[in-house]
């Protein structure tokens, strides 16, 4: 095996390597997001912020993350960077008058309308990190953040959540979509990871077994949008198929990301009975194999295109960095939990492209959008907003799949 080639292989030095060197100079990359307020300001191409663009709470609540991350590692300025994202999510960012957070505020401090399931899912998540990396406010901000969640979100008849309420929750929009129930799994993981409270990893269960259940009658390609009754809406947004939040079709990057969060799921609830988590476990490699089946290299040039029709034909083309970091991650922690090689071989060849195409070796960072010859575009997503998926493929590769990453990271708890 080559020297190149070992920097692409898994569970070598080589690899371990990459990865750590990767993950500090995003850390470096991102110390310019604060704003004065401590909402975060989106990141350019070479990471000075873009001020003109508005600060939104779900990049400012991933920047604290992964910051409270930083600071288990080591990283210089990383305590400073958590402590003014949080003091963003606690002060300018927080609507005192109608509980919640804002979507975000524009140039100009106005609020953006309408309070934002996805949002807040990532607010939890990052008072969870900040939780455990010992910051000022975000014990406060955790129990404001699950208090409001319960109440205005979450549907316990339902076993899922709603998405998008106006500023003021008077009125709830019909929409349901499987994004935010995506990312609410993942709070709530780290919710119960953090706090002990068990209810929030039965929560992520009921949502699992929704989305396993419409996914198994629907090829492993899983419906993302959802009418307020909950029937999939599976023309929802045809005529605009790269919306940045609902596109068009089946979204083959979710349907990785989902692979491992119902992982973590299974192994964390099912730690002693095999067989349990067993059938979780085979639900999420038919998510990833159907995923990228449909979206590897589908095209003619290398890479995992964003969107498919429901047939897994490509329909947007572009390649998403996010996408490409949930497959590294995903076909990693797949290859732990299974011993499977075609995992192995995943993720070299994930490996490669990222290093060939996604990292930019000038300015630093990863690109956020290439089109289908993998050329730099930014149609979708311009500049270079934030470090949270990036970051965590940095490190997910090499922690127990089991807890969230944030704790893994601070216990040191490695495969």
């Amino acid at each position: 095996m080559g020297e190149a080639n070992r920097k692409y292989e898994i569970d070598t030095e080589e690899n371990r390597e990459f990865l750590k060197e990767m993950g500090e100079t995003l850390l470096k990359f991102g110390h310019q997001f604060p704003s004065p307020g401590g909402s975060s300001y989106y990141l350019g191409d070479d990471g000075t912020p873009w001020k003109e663009r508005s600060r939104e709470t779900w990049v400012t609540s991933r920047m604290a993350h992964v910051y409270s991350i930083g600071t288990f590692l080591g990283h210089e300025g990383s305590k400073e960077l958590a402590d003014a994202a949080l003091k963003g999510l606690l002060g300018e960012l927080h609507d005192k008058e109608n509980g919640g957070w804002y979507a975000g505020l524009t140039e100009e401090n106005e609020i953006l309308p309408t309070k934002q399931c996805y949002a807040h899912a990532f607010v939890i998540l990052a008072a969870s990190s900040g939780v455990l990396a010992g910051r000022a406010g975000a014990e406060e901000l955790l129990e404001e953040a699950l208090k409001l969640y319960d109440l205005r979100f979450w549907n316990e008849e339902e076993g899922l959540s709603c998405d998008t309420w106006n500023t003021e929750f008077t009125v709830l929009d019909p929409y349901r979509g499987l994004n935010a129930n995506m990312h609410t799994v993942e709070a709530f993981l780290a919710a119960a990871d953090v706090t002990g409270d068990e209810k929030y990893r039965v929560r992520a269960g009921r949502i699992i077994d929704r989305v396993l259940g419409w996914a198994s009658k629907n090829e492993w390609r899983i419906p993302e949008h959802f009418s307020e009754d909950w029937k999939a809406e599976l023309d929802c947004n045809k005529e605009r198929p790269a919306d940045p939040f609902k596109p068009y079709g089946a979204t083959p990057g979710h349907g990785i990301e989902w692979s491992r969060l119902i992982a973590q799921w299974a192994l964390s609830t099912y730690p002693e009975d095999k067989t349990a988590a067993k059938s979780y476990l085979d639900g999420a490699e038919e998510l990833f194999q159907r995923a990228v089946g449909d979206a590897w290299n589908a095209d003619g040039a290398p890479g995992l295109v964003y969107t498919t029709d429901w047939e897994g034909k490509p329909v947007v083309h572009d390649r998403m960095h996010w996408t490409l970091a949930e497959a590294i991650n995903t076909s990693a922690v797949l290859y732990h939990v299974t011993g499977k090689e075609i995992y192995r071989d995943y993720y070299a060849a994930f490996m490669e492209y990222l290093d060939e195409k996604v990292l930019d070796h000038v300015n630093g960072s990863w690109f956020h959008q290439l089109d289908e010859k993998n050329h730099v575009i930014g149609t979708v997503w311009p500049g270079k907003s934030d470090l949270y998926h990036a970051f965590q493929a940095t490190l997910i590769p090499y922690y127990a799949p089991e807890v969230s990453i944030a704790v893994a990271v601070k216990a040191g708890k490695k495969i």
